[in-house]
Formats: C-alpha cells, sequence, structure tokens
C-alpha cells in the first residue's frame, strides 16, 4: 500500500506541475495529447498529457505549449501502462513472427513465461528433443540457458519486452529426466544451482504445473529446496497446482506451505475451480488465500477471461502411463493390457491425479485445436465425443490413439469452470491476468492450427465484456490489475506505471470500442479498440496497424547480477 501511495503522489505532482516551456518542449519525442490518463496505481484517471524522451516517460500534466517529432491525439481515449501478460505461451510464436500481433492489438507490451516449463536451462539431450517434438513452427536452438534464450528472442527482434520464470519442471528434467523419484541429494544439489544461475540471469522465480508428468513427481520437499534459492533474490514461487478439482483446496494449502516454508511470496497460475462438482470450492479458496495474505504472507493470483482451459490429452491420462516422456509413453499406449487398464482408471473418479476427462464432464466438452501430424490436422475443431463416433471407437480408445498417431500430446480444449466463477474471479483485488497461450497472427504458419481464443481475446475481453458491458469492476481497477499489480508482485524496476522515469511501455485505447472477437469456432480474429502501443517509448502499433517496430527488451527479476552495473 506504501508503494502505491508514493506513487500516486508523484503522479498528482507531476500531473499538477504548469505548462512546459517552449525551450524544454523540442526534447520531446512522442507526445501524447488530451487522453484519459489511468496511470496504473488504481487512482481515478484525468485528462492530460503524457511527454516521452527515449525511452522513458519525461512528463505527465499541462503540455500544451510543448512540440515533439511525433504528436498522438488521445482526445476521447485512455492512455494506460503497456499490459503485462503474466501467464504467456508466446515462446515459439514470437520466434516465428516477432511482431506479437495477437497481444499487441490488445495492448500488452510484456511477455511473461515459465509455467514449470522454460526455454532454458537444457542440455544436449533435452535440445534434442525439443527439435523432434517442433510442430507446425521450426527453429534453430543454439542457446542453452534462459537468459541466452531471451536474449536470443531480443536479437531476432520482437515487439514486446520478454520475462521468465525459470521452470521447476525444467530443472528437474535436466537432471533426472521423466523418472519417477526423488532427486538424489547431489542431483537436488545441481538443481539448485540450476535455479540460481537462472536467478542471476534475470529469472522473475520459479514456476512449476504440477498436474503434469514428470512434475507431478515433485514432491512440496523438492519444491521448496527450489524456492528457497529463488527466496534469496527475492523472486516469486507460482503455480500450477497439483490439483484445480478434486483437490482444489489441499492444492491451495501446498502452495501457501511452501511459500511458508520458503519464505517466498507466491501466485497460484490460472485460479479455477475445475468440474462442475468443485464450483462451489471457490469460496473456500479465495477464504484460504485472505487468510494467508492476513498472516503476512505474500498469495496472490491470476486468470484468463473463459470457461474453458487448453492443454493436452495427456491431463486426461494418469502420470504413471506418461514416465519416461513422449516415446515410453506412446509404446504402453500400444500394450493391450495397459489399454485395458486405462479404460478404467481414465473413467473411474479419482484423487490421487487430476483427471481433466472426468472434469469436463463428458467428450463433447473436450475440443480438439492442435495436432502435428499434417493427417490429423482436418480433425482440428471437432469434439473428442465427434471423432470417437466418427471412428467408431470409444472415447478413451480414441484418446489414446490421437496421441499414438500425432506424435504429441495433441492440443485440445477442456470446458470446466461456470460463468458465474470467472466474473467472481475478476472481483479479487489480488488477481492479475494472463492468458494461457501464445501470441500469434491471423496468417501463415499460425492458420495451420486452431487456438483458444484466449490467444487473441483475454485482455480486451476484460476491458470490453467484464469492465465496460458487465461492470464488474472499474476501469482504473482493471489497468491497476493489468499493470501495476503484476509489476509489484513480479518486482519489475520502472515498469508497471505511468509515471516521470519510469520506461515508456504504453496503450491508448477507446473504453466504448475495446473488444474481443475471437470464438472457439473461429478463434484467429484480432481484437479491436487499441490505437496505439509504444514498447521502449517506440511506437509499435500506430492507428491500429502495427509499425514493424521491434523494440521488445529482455526484462529482469531483482536478482539479476547486472543490476549493479546496468538497468535495463
Amino acid at each position: 500500500m506504501r508503494f502505491r501511495i508514493a506513487l500516486l503522489g508523484l503522479l498528482l505532482l507531476a500531473a499538477c506541475e504548469s505548462p512546459v516551456s517552449r525551450d524544454s518542449a523540442s526534447s520531446f519525442d512522442v507526445l501524447i495529447r488530451s487522453g484519459l490518463v489511468i496511470d496504473g496505481t488504481g487512482a481515478e484517471g484525468h485528462v492530460t498529457d503524457v511527454g516521452i524522451r527515449g525511452d522513458r516517460i519525461a512528463m505527465i500534466g499541462d503540455l500544451s505549449g510543448a512540440t515533439a517529432a511525433r504528436v498522438i491525439d488521445a482526445e476521447g481515449q485512455v492512455v494506460a501502462p503497456g499490459f503485462i501478460n503474466v501467464l504467456s505461451w508466446a515462446t515459439e510464436s514470437l520466434i516465428a513472427d516477432g511482431r506479437s500481433l495477437g497481444d499487441i492489438r490488445q495492448g500488452v507490451t510484456l511477455e511473461v513465461f515459465g509455467e514449470g516449463w522454460s526455454m532454458g536451462p537444457w542440455n544436449e539431450g533435452m535440445k534434442s528433443e525439443a527439435r523432434d517434438s517442433q510442430g507446425d513452427i521450426r527453429y534453430e536452438i543454439p542457446w542453452t540457458t534462459l537468459g541466452e534464450y531471451l536474449e536470443h528472442l531480443v536479437d531476432r527482434g520482437i515487439s514486446p519486452n520478454v520475462a521468465s520464470f525459470v521452470g521447476a519442471t525444467t530443472v528437474r528434467i535436466h537432471e533426472i529426466g521423466y523418472e519417477d523419484r526423488p532427486p538424489t541429494e547431489d542431483e537436488l544439489t545441481r538443481m539448485q544451482a540450476l535455479v540460481r544461475r537462472a536467478m542471476e540471469d534475470g529469472a522473475l522465480g520459479v514456476g512449476s504445473s504440477l498436474i503434469y508428468a514428470p512434475a507431478f513427481y515433485s514432491s512440496t520437499e523438492e519444491l521448496i529446496a527450489l524456492c528457497q534459492v529463488a527466496a534469496e533474490y527475492d523472486g516469486l514461487y507460482i503455480s500450477h497446482l497439483r490439483s484445480e478439482g478434486n483437490r482444489f483446496l489441499e492444492a491451495i494449502d501446498e502452495l501457501i506451505r511452501i511459500a511458508r516454508e520458503s519464505d517466498i511470496r507466491a501466485e497460484i497460475y490460472h485460479l479455477k475451480a475445475a468440474g462442475k462438482d468443485n464450483w462451489d470450492k471457490l469460496t473456500a479458496a479465495f477464504s484460504k488465500v485472505e487468510e494467508a495474505r492476513s498472516a503476512g504472507l505474500a498469495i496472490t493470483a491470476d486468470m484468463y477471461t473463459y470457461t474453458a482451459g487448453a492443454t493436452g490429452l495427456d491431463a486426461a491420462m494418469p502420470p504413471w502411463v506418461q514416465e519416461g516422456g513422449y516415446d515410453a509413453w506412446a509404446a504402453r499406449l500400444r500394450d493391450p493390457e495397459i489399454r485395458a487398464r486405462l479404460r478404467t482408471e481414465i473413467t473411474t473418479p479419482t484423487d490421487e491425479w487430476e483427471n481433466l476427462f472426468l472434469s469436463a464432464g463428458s467428450a463433447d466438452k473436450i475440443l480438439l485445436i492442435g495436432f502435428r501430424n499434417e493427417a490429423l490436422k482436418p480433425l482440428t475443431g471437432k469434439t473428442l465425443a465427434q471423432v470417437a463416433a466418427e471412428r467408431g471407437t470409444s472415447v478413451v480408445d480414441t484418446m489414446m490413439d490421437l496421441v499414438i498417431e500425432d506424435g504429441s500430446r495433441v492440443g485440445c480444449a477442456y470446458f470446466l469452470m461456470s460463468e458465474d466463477n470467472v466474473r467472481r474471479k475478476i472481483q479479487q483485488p489480488w488477481v492479475s491476468f494472463g492468458s494461457d497461450a501464445g501470441s500469434m497472427a491471423p496468417e501463415g504458419v499460425f492458420l495451420k492450427s486452431s487456438t483458444h481464443p484466449r490467444a487473441y481475446g483475454n485482455f480486451a475481453r476484460l476491458l470490453g465484456r467484464y469492465v465496460r458491458d458487465e461492470g464488474l469492476i472499474t476501469l482504473p481497477e482493471a489497468i491497476h490489475r493489468l499493470t501495476g499489480l503484476p509489476a509489484e508482485n513480479l518486482r519489475l524496476r520502472d515498469r508497471g506505471l505511468l509515471a516521470p522515469n519510469h520506461y515508456a511501455d504504453v496503450v491508448v485505447f477507446d473504453p466504448a470500442e475495446i473488444r474481443d472477437h475471437a470464438t472457439f469456432e473461429k478463434p484467429h480474429q484480432l481484437a479491436t479498440g487499441v490505437s496505439h502501443v509504444l514498447v521502449n517509448g517506440t511506437l509499435v502499433l500506430e492507428g491500429g496497424e502495427h509499425s514493424g517496430a521491434a523494440p521488445g527488451r529482455v526484462v529482469r527479476g531483482p536478482g539479476w547480477s547486472g543490476w549493479k552495473d546496468s538497468h535495463p
């Protein structure tokens, strides 16, 4: 709270300054005039001007006497900090197309990666596996560490900024592979060393995704050991909980325990109560978070604004069948005895593993959206029930066959949540937002597969449907939760607010017109209503059209070893 009050005071002082003299006006590179400036603190907006020099915000206030190389008339529009996508899977889409069009058109200026898996540290075996498992997007892998991957993106040229957590799954695979066993003492020490290197390279903390193999095999104690290292650097632990369904509340308890015993801040990825039988647990989940916060723990969450999640068919099969990686998994799926066992296990309720097949309720609520095998791509957009009927096989056999035939886990959307719960989550003041998707364009390689509409609409949907149309929260509160709140949670320096000397990541949008257009039937549709986006002071979106600029940088966490020498 002191953080927000102090910054609000700075902004109010800046806003009350007298008109700038013409002698200093020529130094503005970009001048945004007469917009409703909502600064990201949660405070009400006011109509004023924003002056930008280089990559920084220089002044906020009455700049009526100023001139600039580029003047943007923002009358009738909102001027806000660039939005932060707390959970982005643009790790490969930015390699294919650095414009990040799907998110830039919604005002996103920072993509944050690392839900359990991260693009480093990788050993040679992991690199080979990554090459072999590539789908529509093909690329070389010249990096090894996570920091090298982020720099690789910037060197290629990208429009948004990028940051990442180091994946707990990734460091486990690096040392243990896909085995279902605890690490030895030496292996755990090496895993901690990998986390330490990543934190010093600028990782934001440790990310986990505990329903998936091999992350499922990790004990709470293993995660605590990794988080203790990240805590030394003021990192964040952020987790796809071990359960969002039958053991949802117990999984929150585990996250809170990790936070307490590691002395680390913690965040719940894409907070949800999955499966109709679990929808009523959300109230108790809110209470657990509030109680932990009241006790002094820094617990937060993020979400996407849809009732369906998107993952793979691996989330509908028990972790034991996936031990050893994809090849071992596929081999087991060819075994008649194992197939018979799976027919029973997949259709039998259990608390021992997260079964999204049962959470969805029926096979017609599982939408197939991503295949590697060209021969299977015509099935894109069909439900699992439809494909099973066409093939004349059971839905469980169809799932097993598709995993074998596609050479992948097969991308799909599961309809798991209630609309009422989506609205309730939006109203929680400690919840920020992430798409849990790539950032694509409705063209080229991206049209070879479908996707979840959240890839094109998550942020515009919040501001259009839930803020403007339904009034669930105020516009200043929504912008705070898209900007200032995640920036504070991630410990980002000089980002997330409109304030003098902060980086000029800025979005200009029409609050009456911003809206999402992507649907599950036609997901490749860009949002509208955002007119201008600046990243590090450079115009990336002008009049709703991408400028072709690629000013994106690596945004580093609080443990970065270079802070003493630099300030990016």
